[in-house]
């Protein structure tokens, strides 16, 4: 991995966020990455839940400023950033007022998930891309986690497939096992067609429930990794038939070295 970039791009990372298998991931894979003699970078959204004081959360005015075009609304794109305690990790928010404030992951204390979860997924990678792009940092590997990062596969190989940035990233999806119940909003689709992605990319996204989000960040990743021990069968059957480089799970004593040998032999082959 020396010399390599890789950028993760998750729902969830700890500290700052409780411990499961996606936030455990997003922490540990980006030591192993490092200590290889790679460079990483997070990215995740800035949830009401993360204590800003606490944490040392700072804006970043220099990269703060722009507007997200959402749906033909203007939504202003805020970016924070900390830094891991005794590890050299920096990580980058995703802040919104209207999105992000006052707000749980995906659901509302009564457990009822946000009417505008279509949204913020579509904000977090369009804010992920241009935020990067400011950075003027090109990923050798973008790995993907989590629902909310769903749509960045799908965004920067259709969306942003012109930009030069990213002409020779290559795109890891981490699948884990199901996360929300019900479905987004229906009107999903047509605010992803509203940038100009070709309907028949994301027809499965007329239900825009968790599998089929997944099986579209599976369409467009080239690569996948299995973060959950157990996986939902129409997953593990798509998994198993999208004729791409799959590792399977990997228990947390022997991630290490199958994900860095799944980087560099499977992707950046």
């Amino acid at each position: 991995m020396t010399g390599k970039k890789v950028l993760y791009v998750s729902s969830e990372v700890i500290p700052y966020l409780p411990n499961n298998d996606i936030s455990t991931l997003t922490y540990s894979l980006p030591k192993v990455v490092n200590k290889n003699g790679g460079q990483t970078r997070i990215f995740i959204p800035k949830y009401g839940l993360i204590n800003e004081r606490r944490h040392q959360l700072h804006e970043v005015i220099r990269l703060s400023g722009m507007n997200l075009i959402i749906d033909d609304l203007d939504m202003p794109l805020i970016i924070k950033v900390a830094s891991i305690p005794k590890e050299r990790m920096q990580v980058y928010f995703i802040d919104n007022d209207e999105y992000f404030k006052n707000r749980l992951l995906d659901s509302d204390k009564k457990k009822k998930l946000y009417d505008d979860n279509d949204e913020r997924a579509i904000f977090f990678a369009k804010g992920v891309v241009e935020t990067i792009k400011r950075l003027n940092w090109t990923p050798d590997i973008i790995h993907v986690h989590g629902w909310i990062a769903s749509l960045m596969p799908l965004y920067l190989k259709q969306y942003y497939k012109d930009e030069p940035l990213f002409k020779e990233s290559k795109v890891v999806t981490s699948i884990y096992n199901k996360s929300f119940d019900d479905t987004l909003n229906s009107g999903l689709i047509d605010k992803i067609k509203f940038d100009e992605i070709e309907e028949a990319y994301i027809d499965g996204l007329k239900t825009p429930n968790y599998s089929n989000l997944m099986k579209v960040a599976i369409d467009f990743s080239d690569g996948l990794i299995k973060g959950s021990q157990e996986l939902p069968a129409e997953l593990e059957d798509y998994l198993a038939n999208c004729e791409k480089p799959v590792l399977d799970y990997q228990y947390p004593e022997a991630f290490a070295e199958a994900y860095t040998d799944f980087y560099t032999t499977k992707i950046l082959k």
